[in-house]
């Protein structure tokens, strides 16, 4: 959270209209909002300002949006909600792969764009809320620092979102258990549903590909066929 008294959101479009409609609207639902209009200006407001979450258009003048998470994955798991006028699977798919944390097609209600952030934030501030916060789960090289929201490989910090960090508490606190796709959905307390129903199935091949030795071949995020999911803590083969 930033130092500010209120979620301090950021918001990333080239549209000036939509920006200060944005503005607008999250300021009198109790948000602090800087807008910027393109990656220049985003990056040089995130050196003033923390965001608490991140409204990001996928077409900006300039790096892309999809090149402007890259960057952002590589130093912060601040949430981020992508917009795009595409609405193409193609996209969506992109965005969940390179870290997006949720993704909303324009036109869009102001309305949803709020509950979806609203959900982002619970979910980055109660990732993983089930465990002491003392606890360390602990998978092969791996450690889980709830604490600080870390995962650990043999010391060193692998990166995660605040989607990886959930997904993956979710999976340790049901270790050796097939979990469908639908109990997923309702175990990652605030994820919005909508038709994107590959949406669970594109965060655990991001997460594989940040813990598995070959995520082709996962030892620890098994798939059960027309099941749902299984992790084994070994990392053993059947």
């Amino acid at each position: 959270m930033s130092s500010l008294s209120s979620p301090h959101i950021l918001v990333v479009d080239d549209d000036p209209d939509l920006r200060d409609l944005l503005g607008s609207y999250l300021g009198a639902n109790g948000f602090s909002v800087t807008s910027a209009s393109d990656g220049v200006a985003m990056w040089a407001a995130l050196a003033q300002i923390p965001a608490d979450a991140i409204v990001l258009d996928l077409m900006l003048p300039g790096e892309d949006g999809l090149a402007l998470t890259r960057a952002l994955r590589a130093k912060s798991s601040v949430p981020i909600l992508m917009l795009s006028a595409r609405g193409e699977e193609l996209d969506r798919v992109i965005g969940l792969e390179v870290g997006v944390d949720d993704y909303l097609a324009k036109p869009f209600g102001p309305r949803e764009l709020l509950a979806r952030l609203r959900a982002l934030l619970r979910r980055s501030h109660t990732a993983g809320g089930d465990a002491d916060a003392t606890e360390t789960p602990c998978f092969g090289p791996f450690k889980l620092d709830t604490l600080g929201h870390r995962l650990l490989r043999d010391g060193q910090e692998v990166p995660l979102t605040s989607a990886d960090y959930e997904l993956l508490a979710v999976l340790l606190a049901h270790p050796n258990k097939v979990l469908p796709r639908d109990t997923l959905f309702d175990l990652l307390r605030g994820y919005e549903r909508d038709a994107f129903d590959r949406s669970i199935d594109n965060r655990v091949a991001r997460l594989r590909r940040k813990i598995e030795q070959d995520p082709a071949a996962p030892a620890y995020i098994r798939t059960i066929r027309s099941e749902g999911y299984l992790f084994n803590p070994k990392g053993d083969r059947p």
